[in-house]
């Protein structure tokens, strides 16, 4: 009841239309007993009693009635698949957004082919469920409680005969659907698993070429489709032992029919017309009986797959705007704050009494081992994670208090892992500004030092770089990532590691590119070489969540600490600087 309710909520607008088709559904079912009525009348008043009048206008009636079911019936799937077609694209819209607005958290629990599968069978489960199944299921109920009716006008005897092995198929319904219901629910985990191990195979297709390991994966795909295909045997041989025994149930009804009938027939007790008109609609009680176990299958199926499309539609909304939050309409001047900053992680601590200022205009540079917390800190500064306390403050005010769209759209973000879409190098650099002209890409390209091969393609700027930037270098990627970046003209622009796949000469010329760009920015940078931030205004060093030292390159190269010990490393110092 609550998964119907559910869907109810989402037919708003096309809850006539759904009401309609229901409608539709039962009138026809009721039209069903019609022609057998009218056929007692041709065999009772016409052929038995010798009297011809009556026959012309009887058939010309059922011939109205059958063209007006047919007409009933075809408009009422017309109306069932407008209703679920509007539904799937309703929570398909409701699902994707879902995604979109949710945190870093969120995409962790669930991986990228657990929610296509969502996305795309389970809702074409629930379309199919609006409409097929609830249309088969209530006009199954419409058409046994029409018939039973009309067998009570005719021989209330006979009809409680027909019924009597109801409670009997009752009883297997219920066990079966108890039997069921945990399969499904497994069956649906198995295709999660499925989804999820193919579309990791697929995006992760350069590493399992680059260490031949296409053997393994495919054994490891095999093993989920084994699984899967098991289970869904299963669950069909469990379904194989209940339905004989609701399709014997069913035509059972014949034989009672034959036996009971015949008697109340030879006695006199029903008259021929009578006998035909039970005989001929013994299949309407009988068809709803023999359907009841596939329907309720198919709707456990719905249950399963409801569930799954309702954990994510429903799921707790990550960061969002705060009550009151304003816009961003200036451009910021790009002063930024980082106070008193805690921020743990699954109850894992990763960042811890953070505190620091970065003026307006100037640039930051972040060093630190793995996992010393260095993009993490830059995460928190976009709002993909929230701290557990303190404030990260922008031209002096609580992040939090601006709207995430009009905050992000003034940081210009060339992360480490760079994605790129299946578009060309021109809309990939024009993304966060799809207005932006020609002349001006050219320019940002040309800073990033990606002017120079994405001309030399074979369409230019209009060539499709691919899917995550397939057929293309690294260092390729990473130029263009930043070209994206700032095309926006960003007041806080931030670099995670963007020039770690560059040579040194490519490296020089982008920071050069940078040191004068053509609008005011405060920048970033995390690299693991110091040349990427050695002049930097100021310098953080990281280690464990915390900054353990700050200062300009000569301040903490005068430290002797960490700072010093990696510029030696990387300047081939001698190996006393690590002792």
């Amino acid at each position: 009841m609550e998964q119907i309710i559910w869907v109810w909520n989402y037919m708003k607008g096309k809850r006539t239309v759904f009401m309609g088709g229901l409608f539709l559904t039962v009138v026809t079912a009721g039209m069903r007993v019609i022609n057998p009525m009218l056929g007692l009348k041709i065999i009772d008043e016409v052929i038995i009693a010798g009297n011809k009048e009556p026959l012309i206008p009887i058939l010309i009636i059922m011939m109205i009635v059958q063209l007006t079911r047919l007409g009933f019936n075809y408009l009422q799937i017309i109306l069932m698949e407008i209703a679920s077609t509007d539904v799937m694209t309703r929570l398909r819209r409701d699902m994707y957004q879902t995604v979109q607005w949710q945190d870093f958290k969120f995409l962790g629990r669930f991986p990228t082919g657990n929610l296509m599968t969502r996305m795309t069978q389970d809702l074409d489960r629930l379309r199919h469920t609006v409409a097929w199944v609830s249309y088969q299921f209530i006009g199954a109920i419409a058409l046994f409680a029409a018939t039973f009716i009309f067998y009570l006008y005719l021989n209330w005897k006979l009809a409680l005969c027909l019924v009597a092995v109801t409670p009997f198929i009752l009883f297997i319904s219920r066990r079966f659907v108890k039997r069921i219901r945990p399969r499904f629910q497994l069956l649906r985990q198995k295709l999660t698993d499925l989804g999820t191990a193919v579309t990791e195979n697929i995006d992760g297709n350069r590493v399992v070429r680059a260490f031949a390991r296409e053997e393994y994966e495919k054994d490891k795909i095999e093993k989920h489709n084994a699984n899967f295909r098991d289970i869904s045997c299963e669950n069909a041989l469990i379904a194989a032992k209940y339905q004989p025994f609701l399709e014997t149930a069913s035509q059972f009804l014949m034989v009672i029919m034959l036996v009971v009938g015949g008697m109340f027939l030879i006695k006199g007790i029903m008259t021929p017309g009578e006998y035909m008109a039970f005989s001929s609609l013994t299949w309407a009680l009988s068809m709803p009986m023999w359907m009841l176990g596939p329907l309720l299958a198919d709707l456990e199926r719905y249950t399963s797959a409801g569930e799954m499309i309702r954990e994510v539609v429903e799921s707790e909304k990550g960061i969002s705007d705060i009550s009151g939050a304003v816009e961003l309409v200036k451009r910021p001047h790009g002063k930024i704050e980082f106070r008193d900053i805690k921020l743990s992680i699954n109850g894992l601590t990763i960042l811890e009494d953070i505190n620091f200022t970065a003026e307006a205009g100037s640039t930051i540079g972040l060093l630190g081992s793995t996992g010393s917390g260095k993009t993490s800190l830059i995460n928190l500064l976009a709002r993909f994670y929230e701290p557990d306390y303190g404030a990260v403050l922008l031209d002096g005010e609580d992040i939090r208090r601006y709207t995430l769209s009009s905050l992000r759209r003034n940081i210009g973000l060339a992360m480490q892992d760079v994605f790129l879409f299946s578009d060309s190098a021109n809309g990939n650099i024009s993304y966060g500004r799809p207005d932006l002209d020609d002349e001006t890409i050219k320019k940002r390209a040309t800073q990033a030092d990606a002017d120079n091969f994405i001309s030399a393609m074979n369409d230019g700027y209009n060539t499709l770089v691919g899917e995550r930037g397939v057929g293309i270098s690294g260092g390729q990627r990473q130029r263009i990532a930043l070209a994206r970046a700032l095309a926006v003209e960003p007041a806080v622009l931030v670099l995670d590691d963007t020039t770690s796949a560059v040579d040194s000469e490519t490296e020089a010329y982008i920071q050069h590119q940078l040191e004068n760009l053509d609008f005011p920015c405060t920048k970033i940078i995390i690299a693991q070489r110091i040349s990427s931030f050695r002049k930097a205004d100021l310098i953080l060093v990281m280690d464990k969540g915390r900054i353990i030292e700050r200062g300009t390159h000569e301040t903490l190269l005068a430290q002797r600490g960490y700072y010093h010990k990696i510029w030696s490393l990387q300047n081939n110092a001698g190996i006393e600087a690590m002792k």
